[in-house]
């Protein structure tokens, strides 16, 4: 991030310890079982650290994923993850929110690999009443298979906001007024995968997964979850209920000035697609992208 981006961030830190600045609050390190189970290919996940550190491995023969043992409307949710390594073309990771129904609601990261030396691309949609084809896509300003990075979704009725270590790289508002649903109505699970999609993750298919260099591990840890349980159509009223929660006050219904800042910082060097300035795609403007001031 160079010496003036972690300058930034001491300062983003510091405000937010104030309560100055809209910042969720700070995750809080738990085991992979407090919050989650295996929805598939469990024995393709591995534990370490007495669970704190969970690994999918991706083979021939399968890949894994892991789902949120609960279904929330509204709250904070983040993870530390270190994608996989080396030549990752064809291999998908996923971290992304999801309600199980036809006109479902989803809040996706997909983190494309791509052959040794060249970047990952992380790609962010947002399923609204069945409705997605809103794809961004950033380079990211670390390389993410060297450590591990937080990566968390900030979800309100006022807005939907996707953070990587703590920089807003997506705001997506609540455009209602305008026609645009919004996810408020339906409770989703939390859920994460690895898996292989050379058909179209990597220069749209033209390069394919390179099974030499199997197995393929994402690891992560830190699983955080701080959200309104809702199993039921009453709690579902509950979670509904405004100013209760603290991700309802203020503070975190707009982006502030210096996360605007830092979201602009991002279109400018890191994007290469977004869906708000794709005219052959979209020759009418969508009308979400004037209200997230994404444009």
């Amino acid at each position: 991030m160079g010496l003036k981006g972690l300058l930034f961030s001491i300062v983003l830190i510091n405000l937010s310890l104030l309560g100055l600045c809209g910042y969720p609050r700070k995750p809080v390190d738990v085991p992979f079982w407090k919050n989650y189970e295996p929805s598939w290919a469990s024995h393709h996940i591995k534990y370490l650290n007495g669970g704190s550190t969970a690994d999918l491995v991706l083979d021939r023969s399968s890949g894994a994923g892991f789902q949120s043992k609960k279904s929330y409307l509204f709250g904070h949710f983040s993870m530390k993850l270190r994608l996989v390594g080396g030549d990752s073309a064809g291999v998908v990771t996923a971290f992304y929110l999801s309600s199980n129904n036809a006109e479902h609601d989803e809040i996706d990261f997909e983190f494309l690999g791509n052959r040794t030396g060249q970047p990952y691309i992380l790609q962010t949609n947002v399923f609204t009443g069945g409705k997605g084809d809103r794809e961004q896509r950033i380079y990211l300003w670390f390389d993410p298979t060297k450590g591990y990075h937080s990566y968390s979704v900030l979800w309100n009725t006022f807005q939907i906001v996707i953070f990587v270590d703590d920089v807003p790289i997506r705001a997506f508002k609540n455009s209602k007024d305008l026609g645009v649903k919004f996810p408020f109505n339906q409770p989703m699970k939390i859920y994460s995968s690895l898996w292989d999609a050379d058909d179209w993750a990597t220069r749209g298919g033209l390069e394919k997964t390179d099974w030499s260099n199997a197995p393929f591990t994402a690891s992560y840890t830190s699983f955080h979850v701080d959200g309104c349980e809702a199993a039921t159509p009453q709690e579902v009223q509950v979670c509904n209920t405004k100013g209760m929660r603290w991700w309802d006050q203020k503070a975190f219904q707009d982006l502030d000035a210096l996360q605007y800042r830092r979201l602009r910082w991002v279109r400018q060097k890191y994007t290469i697609y977004n869906y708000c300035t794709d005219r052959k795609r979209y020759p009418t403007l969508p009308p979400e992208c004037t209200k997230d001031r994404d444009i």
